[in-house]
């Protein structure tokens, strides 16, 4: 069954912590169509020393373990890692939902499920993260002359405010919290205008162009927005 997936948000490293081999073994498969490192851990132990040292991006995790209750895990795991955690269980009692999600787990899943909803499950959570992340590291920079609040969506370049359109800022934002990363043109386009038709090309560039007189201390010579021949675009951040 062939999966869509978003190089932006394709994780790098992946743990699913089940004792049934066969579902271990079927949320590998399925996991992996978006990650090409994915742990697996069928106990406690296992899990929690996996997360120690493979430092996952993302955990799916099953209660019933032989050596203790998922419960404790994500509770165990809060205290070594912030990353998304999404329990799957059999238990779909609003009592134990509650109680996984003070835990610290992200989201809860009632088994079985299928493998599109997993997917979208493990996006968006892959999604709310690197934003996060982003928002906190990004909340207010300087590069270059140019100060840089996605937050606020203040833009200051030279001591001027600069206005930004929302299509901008969009474009900006995307850029931003990916930065170092090289974004295609037809990435930028379904993360900014997430349209299924349309010139992505051109859409792109042109508003390459205007965002670059905005922000950047020469657009002709731009430092902030880099352009990768043939590849698309990355915004040079802060090291």
């Amino acid at each position: 069954m062939p999966y869509q997936t978003g190089e932006w948000l394709d994780p790098e490293r992946i743990l699913i912590v089940e004792d049934d081999d066969a579902l271990r073994e079927t949320l590998a498969h399925i996991l992996g169509t978006i990650c090409r490192d994915v742990r697996t851990a069928s106990t406690l132990a296992e899990a929690f020393r996996e997360a120690g040292n493979a430092k996952p991006d993302l955990i799916v995790l099953d209660l019933g373990l032989p050596d203790g209750d998922g419960t404790e895990l994500v509770t165990r795991l809060r205290a070594l890692t912030d990353v998304p955690i999404i329990v799957l269980s059999g238990r779909d009692t609003e009592d134990a939902k509650v109680a996984l999600l003070d835990a610290g787990a992200d989201d809860f899943l009632i088994k079985p499920c299928g493998a599109a909803e997993l997917l979208a499950r493990v996006r968006g959570q892959l999604r709310r993260a690197i934003t996060s992340l982003a928002a906190r590291s990004w909340a207010q920079i300087v590069v270059d002359g140019v100060e840089i609040d996605l937050v606020s969506q203040r833009i200051v370049r030279n001591g001027q405010p600069q206005r930004l359109t929302p299509t901008e800022w969009a474009l900006l934002r995307a850029l931003v919290l990916h930065a170092g990363r090289t974004l295609s043109a037809k990435q930028l386009w379904d993360l900014v205008w997430d349209r299924e038709f349309g010139d992505y090309s051109t859409h792109v560039r042109v508003h390459i162009t205007h965002l670059r007189r905005k922000i950047e201390p020469s657009p002709q010579m731009p430092r902030l927005i880099i352009t990768e021949p043939g590849v698309g675009y990355r915004f040079n951040g802060p090291k």
